[in-house]
């Protein structure tokens, strides 16, 4: 079941990346598909979907993805670099005009002194854009929360990244 505050969302996200002309792909790991289901759940949105890829172990981050794991053993699936890594490769495997990645610990275990429960790293990457200008974000939810609120807030925010700038 799909939150009003997400559904309402994700018909702005469709009807806004319609109107301009781009279409997405989403590559996901703590948020398990909910960003694609949120996508899915509006009518039309096949118009501008291309993609989705849940990528929740690393083993399918790598398969699919192509992140390299030297990536992973490096810096931790709940990375910067993983992230701009899995948007990348969302990118290229779907063809997309945009691609957002996500993943992070939702909980209730997991979590480290560096990365506690309720972090999430997101990068959007975007075809024809220099890598160097990536746009990536961690955030910290908060303690405290459920592993279900983790999922919703980063399932909101990934959507927030996936609407048009402003022309």
């Amino acid at each position: 079941m799909i939150s009003t505050e997400l559904s309402i969302l994700a018909r702005k996200v469709v009807s806004e990346n319609i109107a301009a002309g781009r279409t997405v792909a989403i590559a996901e790991s703590c948020t398990g598909g909910m960003v694609c289901a949120a996508i899915t759940d509006v009518a039309g949105s096949s118009a501008m979907f291309k993609y989705g890829f849940v990528t929740y172990g690393n083993v399918a981050k790598t398969d699919l993805l192509k992140v390299n794991n030297e990536l992973i053993e490096t810096f931790g699936a709940v990375s910067i670099a993983v992230a701009w890594a899995m948007a990348q490769g969302a990118l290229e495997k779907s063809g997309a005009d945009v691609a957002v990645a996500i993943t992070g610990v939702a909980g209730p275990d997991g979590g480290s002194e560096q990365k506690p429960i309720g972090t999430v790293v997101f990068a959007v990457a975007q075809k024809g854009a220099d890598p160097e200008n990536m746009l990536a974000d961690r955030e910290y939810f908060g303690a405290g929360l459920t592993r279900a609120q983790v999922r919703e807030a980063a399932t909101l925010h990934a959507l927030k990244l996936l609407l048009p700038p402003l022309s």
